[in-house]
């Protein structure tokens, strides 16, 4: 899978977000992809649901509070980075070897 990518949709941004678009993205992005890694190497088994909320949990930890306090992300885009993660592990496991 491709590395998570954050876009701000500039028809939702104010005059100040608009000008720092470029690092204001560079900085969610970077949030949600060690979140996204993180993720990866902890999972265990939880549903898409349990994973999508520690994704939104684990970037916004990595982001300044007033940064995290306004990240809202698409939903369904969250969702589906989490559902990612499930099948990647899914596929994972069904490469080791089963005992007998």
């Amino acid at each position: 899978m491709s590395e998570p990518q954050v876009t701000l949709d500039p028809e939702h941004l104010n005059g100040v977000e608009e000008k720092l678009r470029g690092p204001l993205e560079e900085q969610l992005t970077s949030a949600l992809r060690a979140a996204n890694d993180k993720t990866r190497h902890t999972y265990s088994g939880e549903s898409v649901d349990q994973v999508a909320e520690t994704l939104l949990e684990r970037t916004k930890s990595g982001l300044h509070h007033d940064i995290a306090d306004g990240f809202n992300p698409d939903a369904g885009q969250l969702r589906h980075v989490a559902e990612q993660i499930v099948a990647d592990a899914d596929s994972d496991t069904r490469d080791l070897p089963r005992p007998s």
